[in-house]
């Protein structure tokens, strides 16, 4: 899969990114995610191409969910890249979101994303509000499978890197 020049990360890439150096025996991700993620994050990196929102929600994400001593995972070297280069990005790389209740003005109006998660709505905000309406690269998080077409219908794009493990879980979650 080609990986697009800009693009908004969910926290969970470079989370998932981090087991190809710290495995969890509880994880059931397969090793073609974690490599799926590893290369997404060091595509970021080389690409310079992250998108994020100028009042650091996602930063500030990013910072309480990895270590921002830049190691031992890949996702920790993304976070450590992240703090000491996202001033340096192009200004169009940091997008003015605005809050509005547990919601951003700049979250697209749909029916079918009146239950999407409030914590994830950042991510979507960023991505709508921004003028090349970037793909969010989404690594394990199955809710969003259950989304993506209320989203693609809106504009935005959802890139899976692990689309199988998504879908399986998804699909389990979903049973009766």
């Amino acid at each position: 899969m080609s990986l697009p020049r800009k693009c908004v990360v969910d926290t969970n890439v470079p989370k998932t990114a981090n087991l190809a150096t710290q495995p969890n025996p509880r994880s059931d991700v397969s090793d073609a995610c974690v490599l799926a993620c590893v290369e997404a994050v060091e595509h970021v990196i080389r690409s310079r191409g992250l998108i994020i929102d100028a009042g650091d929600e996602i930063f500030d994400e990013y910072r309480r969910q990895l270590s921002m001593k830049g190691q031992p995972g890949v996702g920790d070297r993304f976070m450590k890249w992240v703090h000491d280069n996202r001033w340096g990005l192009p200004d169009s790389h940091r997008v003015a979101i605005t809050e509005n209740g547990n919601s951003y003005e700049e979250f697209p109006t749909h029916g079918g994303l009146n239950n999407f998660d409030k914590s994830d709505r950042k991510f979507v905000a960023v991505a709508n509000a921004h003028v090349d309406k970037p793909p969010i690269l989404q690594a394990t998080d199955s809710k969003w499978w259950g989304w993506k077409t209320a989203l693609a219908e809106v504009g935005v794009n959802v890139r899976f890197l692990c689309p199988k493990y998504v879908e399986t879980k998804y699909a389990e979650k979903m049973r009766p």
